[in-house]
């Protein structure tokens, strides 16, 4: 029901009321007339029921014009009599059974009855009793009775009459109106907005949300008007828009205003007020909706510092900024894109995107396009054409632009010009393959010249061993000491040979990775190098297997624990082979208790030809091997040593090199 027909309601209730109680009033100067009559008969002892008998036919005169149901009880509640009406809204007829109307009266309001009568009884009258009754078939009505007793000659109350109003409706109407009230008392008190109700200047109501917005309780805004929470500065354009309002050229309007707090700080809201008007167009009353905007204008101020920055940013960054439709029609371009392309924005503005690609390019660049329909964002190198015809290399990188309902509208590219990196990428790649030529062709170079050096070589250690054997009861000491000593630098010399030829082999042969069981590489090496009797290999916890190749493996913990076994000069000599699961990495340790290395070689041995001292025993090819190879598995090597205690040499596999 809509609050046109609660209106309407209203104004049928107060005709109705009005003409009932002009009934009432009828009925009691009507009944004291009867009383006086009655007072005055000389009849006694008479019943009550030849007393209304007698009168029968003057009531009926009376109440003959009344619409409203008339009825007449005993003190028992008895119906004694009733008029038409009466017969037709309760459904009864006395006449025809016998009708107790305490019977009729709802449960819960049968204390109430009780009161109401015993007061009948006491004051000779009732007024607008109003309660729930039963009518025939059990249906329930809401009624209003007004009633008066009526007594004897001895002025002893016999009976009492009454009318009886059906307020059902009524009563709907108002449990309507109630509940409505009840539902916007919730949604008000509910709502995060302030919510203030004024009448002319006068607050008569205000929520919580505006109490705890200015910190005001309710006893104290029901002696304020409006103004006295206003800043004055705030005033003059509200009174402006108020007096609009009054006048009737507006309903309602919106302003910004600053409230002030009971703490004295000051509020920024939105005030929202709406006029609600009579019939005659006046003002009863305003609703006033006060939202605190003070966040939301912090953040406006904060968004739009943000946009001039981005702006700036923007319009002045290296790199170039396009924004076009869905269909690759230039919306937007920046200042740099503009020196990029060497045309002016209006010449850019309204173009097809594609029509500065070359020609090769622009499928290209279509298919990327149908790719952005889908929400997807991508990056791609193409060729322009500038404005002067030069072709540069561009590098794309472009994402879909949504709108409020997340539709593709169209897409924004930033744009980098990377000709010159193009140029040198150009350049790199064949420098590689310079590079790789000459990589192949020395490792070529090296295996000839090993082979050539160590031919000759080959022929000097025979001529001196057939020296050796020819003349050996010739030669003195002497002689055959420096026979013995050529042997040993042709030894040295072949050992310094084939040290390059791995060297030069150690960063360029291929890797052939495969499990590798670390103790049986361990193993291996002990069995294949000298290693003194007073100098003990050994390898505490088990070794992990790796992925790694073999030969390349093998060699890094040859060269390494070869190097330890040489340079222990104690009676126990010990190398011992540690590891630890690192994460991404493997680590190695092979420490010793040998002579130590001094601080200033600790990086100059992984140099090539670098050994420490004049140890002849050394090429310093072999370290330098160990770092190439390691080199390759992503890791590092290193050496912790303290002179005349050991040793340590550390180094580690990445697990996942390739």
């Amino acid at each position: 029901m809509d609050s046109k027909e609660v209106t309407l309601l209203k104004k049928a209730l107060a005709r109705q009321k009005l003409a009932r109680q002009q009934a009432e009033r009828i009925l009691e100067e009507k009944s004291n007339e009867l009383y006086e009559e009655a007072r005055h008969l000389r009849e006694s002892n008479n019943k009550l029921e030849n007393l209304l008998s007698e009168k029968t036919s003057e009531l009926d005169g009376v109440f003959i014009n009344i619409i409203d149901p008339y009825v007449v009880m005993d003190l028992s509640f008895n119906v004694v009599s009733m008029n038409q009406s009466a017969k037709n809204f309760l459904g009864f007829d006395n006449k025809k059974e016998e009708i107790n109307l305490w019977k009729l009266v709802h449960k819960d309001f049968m204390e109430y009855t009780i009161e109401s009568f015993s007061s009948l009884k006491e004051v000779g009258m009732l007024k607008n009793y109003r309660a729930k009754i039963f009518i025939k078939g059990g249906k329930e009505k809401w009624v209003e009775i007004n009633a008066s007793l009526i007594f004897n000659k001895e002025k002893q109350p016999i009976a009492a009459q009454g009318i009886v109003r059906d307020i059902t409706q009524e009563m709907e109407v108002r449990e309507l109106l109630s509940e409505q009230k009840r539902q916007l008392d919730i949604i008000v008190n509910s709502s995060p907005l302030g919510i203030i109700l004024v009448d002319v200047n006068k607050i008569i109501k205000v929520n919580y949300s505006m109490s705890s917005l200015l910190g005001y309780s309710y006893d104290e805004f029901m002696k304020m008007n409006v103004k006295d929470f206003t800043d004055a500065e705030s005033l003059k354009e509200a009174d402006k828009l108020q007096n609009k309002l009054n006048k009737g050229e507006i309903d309602k309007y919106t302003i910004h205003q600053k409230f002030l707090k009971n703490n004295g700080e000051i509020l920024l809201v939105k005030l929202s007020v709406s006029a609600v008007r009579n019939i005659y167009k006046e003002i009863s009353y305003m609703v006033m909706m006060v939202e605190d905007i003070t966040k939301q204008l912090e953040a406006e101020e904060r968004l739009k510092a943000e946009r001039e920055k981005y702006s700036g940013i923007i319009a002045n960054m290296n790199l170039g900024l396009l924004e076009a439709d869905r269909d690759g029609v230039i919306q937007m371009v920046n200042q740099s894109f503009c020196g990029m392309i060497g045309y002016d924005e209006s010449e850019l503005l309204g173009t097809n995107a594609k029509h500065f690609v070359s020609l090769e390019d622009r499928p290209k660049v279509s298919d990327h396009i149908k790719t952005r329909i889908h929400g997807k964002s991508d990056s791609y190198d193409v060729h322009v054409v500038t404005k002067k015809g030069e072709t540069r290399h561009w590098l794309v990188s472009v994402a879909p632009l949504f709108n409020k309902n997340h539709e593709v509208i169209g897409s924004i590219g930033i744009t980098l010009d990377i000709t010159e990196q193009k140029k040198l990428e150009l350049q790199k790649e064949q420098l590689v393959k310079d590079l790789e030529n000459s990589n192949q062709g020395l490792q070529e170079y090296a295996h000839i010249v090993s082979h050539d050096l160590k031919s000759p070589l080959r022929s000097i250690s025979a001529l001196a061993t057939w020296l050796s054997d020819d003349y050996k009861d010739i030669l003195d000491e002497g002689g055959k000491q420096n026979l013995e000593l050529m042997q040993e630098k042709v030894a040295s010399m072949d050992k310094l040979i084939h040290g390059i030829l791995e060297y030069s082999t150690a960063n360029s042969s291929t890797l052939d990775d495969s499990k590798v069981d670390l103790n049986g590489v361990i193993s291996d090496i002990g069995e294949t190098i000298f290693i003194p009797e007073n100098v003990k290999l050994v390898v505490p916890r088990k070794l992990p297997s790796i992925m790694a190749d073999r030969i390349k493996v093998h060699q890094v913990f040859q060269n390494i624990i070869g190097n330890a076994v040489v340079h222990i000069e104690r009676e126990a000599g010990l190398v011992e082979v540690l590891y630890k699961d690192d994460g991404e990495f493997w680590k190695f340790t092979i420490r010793d208790n040998g002579v130590g290395i001094p601080e200033e070689y600790h990086k100059k041995i992984f140099e090539i030809f670098q050994s420490i001292g004049n140890n002849e025993r050394s090429t310093g090819i072999g370290l330098s091997i160990v770092k190439k190879i390691i080199d390759r598995y992503q890791g590092k090597v290193w050496v912790d040593s303290v002179v005349g205690e050991g040793t340590q040499f550390h180094f580690t596999i990445k697990k996942d090199h390739n």
